[in-house]
């Protein structure tokens, strides 16, 4: 029988600069077996810098922008951390991160790019936003050019950036407000770094795009949409941001690694002062053969680096980089057309922009259109049966995974009931009362088989997943012992995903009010993450049969992870909508069980059997029906585009049983989809309902919202309007 070969070296790239994108990109074409390789980035995408001024004037949408890491990272078998890097502790091997605990590395590269020394000057960081990162600036650019009204722009730093973006923003603007205003602003000559040539033919540009270019002028500070200038002049401006002094970020310096200007400092090889440390990008300094930062070094250094990532995993030979002498540059000119330079030759015109284009989308078609894994044939000589069991899709993680309702219940059914008097069971619930002397225990268990390569998400996930059950019932979580199962690795591996996976549950159980007792661990063919749980409960539990006719329903969380999480396996799924959902999935209940328990008549918390099916349980069991408002039920971005798309969790259609009545259309196909760490849905008097949301929306819990109501009608029926 074939196994996956273990897992040996920790591979981790630091930024999803432009470098590592396509390191990423030939990695799927021919991962190197053995290597665990993950990607540490603040956000699920990347956006292109050289497509940003065309964002900017309006040529491109965001989506065009942005290189989706998520299904990069996939088709890589890469995993995604969603976090920053603020460290490198070079002596345990170690790399600190702001989401997530520290993670180990055998062979590291940096491609982090850098940020603006904007924030520097006083009253910027209130008043202003910085071009880079562009992830922010573009989303508040977004936001700033479809509103109406004045429009008058301030642009900090005269060089090549600050001139596209000078014309991409007065294009963007002019076409709706033909009296918006742009001022771009130096403090010494614009434009000095260019041949006198494309300096003279750029300066046209911007006074044909109509930009106001104010040179030689230092500005002292800035105020509420006031740049101040020290000459005692002013300008008031409803937009101000800053393209001008680059610098790397402050972390470096502190790794112990060698620098130069904060820059981390590389040899022919890209190799840092530390073997183990590449980098790339604009983020290092070629000491060998200094450049300019340009975009275009980072995509020639790719292969290189992965032929030297590779080679530090295998005792392979390095080799080195040799960056062109000259490169083409390719400026916007805000509207369709731009200008090039090479070799002291100046050209402009649209046909320059057109070509400008064809590189640009060429760069990003490469990752839209990515290598699939093929799935390996079924054997020529087979059971009966098995393409049946296999279904009409790979299986799903999470909840996704769990068997069918029914083939659960008539298992349970058989088995007989409980011969000692301390335990009490409780129909239609997950867990068991526990009567020990005069206190009250709940008792539960529940694993999870991952859905995502990240060993601390899936603990957070499993952890906050499992607690639900005692929240649900208005117990206070006591104790956990873990059962994990690890794919087959070195024990220097087993080791960092232990800890990674322990400083993460005992951080959620330890904020629960809850303590790790012990756990049990095993190698087998991918992660699982399980917990058995004990809480105490103070009050009598709350159970499923206490429902009243009349009583409102609120659910805490919105619905669609099953779909999802289906569709980030097939990478149907945007980046972002993955990434949302995942956070929806870390949102612990804590809070909002505290808030509901005194006034629920019956709650449960959603997973595996969708929300159509865990109301149904509250319904049979308080023998009443219940009428859910489609239109209230909160969803989960994506989830009901993908629903239409076709999309659906392996779980969906043994959920879908028994519903008939329920038409079938995308936003109703959520009612039975698998729900993993979903929300609490708690019966509440009809009275108290609205207040119970407010409370819920001003602890975090955005989503909440009444989505229906329980009366009298068949047992456990459940109808939608």
């Amino acid at each position: 029988m074939h196994h996956p070969l273990p897992l040996t070296q920790d591979l981790v790239l630091i930024g999803g600069g432009h470098t590592h994108a396509l390191v990423l990109r030939k990695w799927a074409m021919a991962p190197l077996p053995g290597a665990r390789l993950t990607l540490i980035n603040p956000g699920p995408t990347a956006p292109y810098s050289g497509m940003l001024p065309g964002f900017v004037a309006g040529h491109y949408s965001r989506a065009q922008l942005d290189i989706d890491l998520v299904k990069l990272a996939q088709a890589a078998g890469a995993r995604l951390i969603i976090g920053s890097a603020t460290g490198i502790d070079l002596a345990t091997g170690t790399i600190a991160i702001d989401t997530h605990p520290p993670i180990g590395f055998d062979v590291a590269a940096i491609d982090i790019g850098i940020t603006s020394k904007m924030p520097d000057l006083p009253g910027f960081r209130d008043h202003a936003v910085p071009a880079k990162p562009l992830g922010p600036f573009a989303a508040k650019w977004d936001t700033f050019r479809n509103q109406d009204g004045p429009a008058t722009i301030a642009i900090i730093g005269g060089g090549v950036a600050g001139a596209e973006l000078s014309m991409a923003m007065s294009h963007a603007l002019k076409t709706r407000n033909p009296a918006a205003s742009v001022h771009m602003i130096d403090a010494q000559t614009a434009l000095s770094a260019l041949p006198d040539s494309s300096a003279r033919k750029l300066r046209t540009a911007l006074q044909t795009a109509g930009v106001t270019l104010r040179e030689h002028a230092t500005i002292t500070h800035l105020s509420q949409n006031t740049v101040h200038f020290a000459d005692n002049t002013t300008l008031q401006a409803d937009f101000i941001t800053g393209a001008a002094g680059a610098r790397p970020y402050d972390w470096l310096t502190e790794t112990g690694l060698t620098t130069e200007n904060g820059f981390v400092t590389v040899d022919k090889h890209l190799q840092s002062s530390d073997p183990r440390i590449f980098a790339v990008g604009d983020c290092a300094h070629m000491a060998h053969d200094p450049r300019p930062k340009a975009g275009v070094y980072a995509v020639r250094q790719a292969p290189i680096l992965l032929h030297n990532l590779t080679s530090c995993l295998t005792n392979g030979s390095l080799k080195p980089y040799v960056p062109q002498k000259d490169y083409l540059k390719l400026i916007s000119l805000g509207k369709k057309s731009a200008l090039g330079d090479r070799f002291g030759l100046t050209f402009t015109g649209p046909w320059v922009w057109r070509w400008k284009d064809r590189i640009d989308r060429k760069f990003m078609d490469q990752f839209d259109t990515l290598p699939n894994m093929p799935v390996p044939p079924l054997p020529d000589r087979r059971a009966r049966g098995i393409e049946d069991a296999l279904g009409p899709k790979p299986l799903c993680g999470g909840c996704g995974a769990k068997l069918g309702r029914t083939a659960l219940t008539r298992a349970l059914s058989q088995l007989a009931p409980p011969q000692r008097p301390d335990i009490q069971p409780l129909p239609g619930d997950d867990a068991a009362l526990l009567l020990t002397g005069g206190t009250r225990q709940v008792f539960t268990t529940d694993h999870l088989r991952s859905f995502w390569a990240d060993p601390a998400v899936m603990a957070r996930i499993a952890t906050h997943h499992a607690l639900g059950d005692i929240w649900a019932m208005g117990a206070d979580p006591q104790a956990a012992t873990l059962s994990i199962t690890l794919p087959r690795m070195a024990d220097r591996l087993a080791d960092r995903t232990m800890t990674e996976i322990l400083t993460t549950a005992e951080e959620v159980l330890t904020d629960a009010g809850a303590d790790i007792v012990g756990g049990h661990s095993t190698m087998g063919d991918e992660l699982t993450i399980g917990l058995s749980l004990t809480g105490l409960c103070t009050d009598a539990p709350i159970t499923l049969n206490g429902a009243k006719s009349g009583a409102a329903l609120i659910l805490t969380k919105p619905i669609g992870t099953g779909v999802l999480m289906a569709a980030t396996m097939s990478r149907a799924a945007s980046g972002a909508d993955t990434a949302t959902a995942l956070a929806a999935m870390m949102q612990g209940q804590g809070n909002a069980a505290r808030l509901l328990r005194a006034d629920a008549q019956a709650m449960t918390d959603v997973t595996g059997f969708g929300l159509a099916g865990h109301l149904q349980n509250i319904c049979a069991a308080s023998q009443l029906s219940a009428t859910l408002t489609l239109d209230a039920i909160p969803m989960l971005d994506g989830a009901e585009t993908l629903s239409e798309q076709g999309e659906y969790s392996s779980l969906y259609p043994s959920n879908r049983q028994g519903f008939d009545h329920i038409p079938d259309t995308p936003r109703s196909r959520l009612l039975f989809d698998p729900q993993t760490s979903g929300g609490l849905l708690a019966a509440v008097p009809e009275a108290k309902a609205d207040t119970l949301v407010a409370a819920l929306h001003a602890k975090g819990y955005t989503h909440a919202a009444r989505i229906g109501h329980l009366h009298d009608g068949p047992a456990g029926q459940v109808s939608i309007v």
